[in-house]
């Protein structure tokens, strides 16, 4: 069956196969590089990383508004619940969640996670990647994330498509990442959270060509607001 992807920009994704939608890390109103209007997407599923304010986005109006289950490491699942979201699912590292037409392996990210309001920190937590197996694909979104050896491991899941961090400074940089491609060695490497504000500031063009340099992964470098078939 035809597996969708679409990049809003930062670490917002979108999948889409057999009549079903998946969302990843909804930055979409807020996203200064790319504007999505929330309620022009309309899905089954939204799997957070972690509970920052650019990767949580519009999550909580569009569950309501859609009645998407919500898929997020326990704490922040908690804090969605409590803001009006009815279908909610709270796991942790290790753990596999179902979802319409797929399912989603929790697995470490070294980062922190902490949702903000105002000057209050509301929903503290630990950050997490998934193993997303959906459209007859397995994807491996890392979220923000370091690099860290046991990527091996996560490569021994057999990954399609791998979507990794490349900005730097709050993440693994484009040297780490071409490692981290090296050890999950997936078919298509897709880069994300680059470009949405200066600290973070990369060139994708010199990430694709490192990575297809030193392994055979493909890379697949999207402009925010595209698609392509997987």
């Amino acid at each position: 069956m035809p597996l969708t992807i679409t990049w809003y920009g930062h670490s917002a994704f979108g999948l889409e196969s057999d009549g079903n939608m998946v969302l990843i890390d909804p930055f979409l109103s807020g996203n200064p590089v790319h504007k999505t209007d929330p309620a022009t997407v309309d899905p089954n599923t939204i799997i957070l990383t972690h509970a920052h304010n650019d990767h949580v986005g519009d999550t909580v109006d569009i569950a309501r508004r859609t009645g998407a289950t919500v898929i997020a490491t326990v704490e922040l699942a908690n804090f969605i619940a409590g803001q009006g979201v009815n279908n909610v699912v709270g796991g942790n590292h290790g753990g596999t969640a179902s979802f319409d037409g797929g399912s989603t392996k929790f697995t470490p990210a070294w980062h922190t996670s902490s949702y903000s309001q105002g000057d209050m920190v509301v929903a503290p937590g630990v950050p997490s990647g998934h193993i997303v197996r959906f459209g007859g694909k397995t994807l491996y979104f890392a979220g923000d994330t370091a690099l860290f050896l046991d990527m091996q491991l996560i490569g021994d899941e057999g990954p399609d498509v791998a979507v990794l961090p490349i900005g730097d400074h709050f993440t693994m940089g484009p040297k780490d990442a071409a490692r981290a491609a090296r050890m999950l060695r997936a078919g298509t490497v897709i880069p994300c959270h680059y470009n949405t504000f200066p600290p973070i500031e990369q060139d994708p063009l010199a990430f694709k060509a490192e990575v297809e340099k030193e392994t055979s992964s493909m890379v697949l470098v999207l402009a925010p607001g595209v698609s392509a078939e997987l």
